[in-house]
């Protein structure tokens, strides 16, 4: 019997660590572009108004309802609808499977216009000069059924785009920039 090298098998090791993160990344690659239909159930708690929407519908967003999409996420203090980032829509799909919940996301903030970034701003220090709410690229929401600080660790181990967590007004921030994470530090 030959005896074990241990470069050998910490080379090995270590190619199987790769072909697991190879693996976790192509998982998450093929969750996104699936040929499965993309619903996404919404209420808005300001309007009070609420979309169920398949946006997606196996082959390619589809155009109509994510301009209901872009209207339910609009600006609600200037009435002002920007294209919402589909990106985001997928990352709220996901979350809603991961959590195992059928409920409507309720939706705090969609797109927010320059304007109200920055009167909101002036009345608190949590919002982003160059928030991506500006860009349609992200929303706040809670899940009725589901604790916000798990809802933010699911999100967070997405390791797709930015989770922010705030437990106190009761609501997850995720978007479709860089992977970071901010808020509360019990649950990030």
């Amino acid at each position: 019997m030959i005896p074990a090298r241990p470069g050998l098998d910490r080379r090995r090791f270590l190619r199987g660590i790769a072909g697991v993160a190879v693996g976790m990344a192509a998982g998450r690659a093929a969750i996104a572009q699936t040929g499965t239909r993309r619903t996404i159930a919404l209420v808005h708690t300001h309007t009070g108004e609420s979309l169920s929407a398949m946006y997606y519908d196996g082959a390619a967003y589809v155009p109509a309802a994510l301009q209901q999409l872009n209207h339910l996420l609009r600006d609600f203090r200037t009435e002002t609808v920007y294209p919402i980032d589909p990106g985001v829509l997928d990352q709220l799909f996901r979350l809603q499977s991961l959590a195992g919940s059928n409920e409507a996301f309720q939706v705090i903030c969609g797109y927010r216009s320059a304007t109200t970034n920055e009167a909101l701003r002036r009345a608190s220090s949590g919002v982003a000069e160059h928030s991506l709410h500006l860009q349609g690229r992200a929303i706040d929401v809670r899940l009725p059924g589901v604790d916000t600080a798990r809802l933010a660790l699911l999100a967070r181990d997405q390791q797709v785009g930015g989770v922010g967590y705030y437990r106190i007004s009761d609501f997850v921030h995720v978007d479709t920039g860089r992977v970071r994470t901010w808020g509360d530090p019990l649950a990030i």
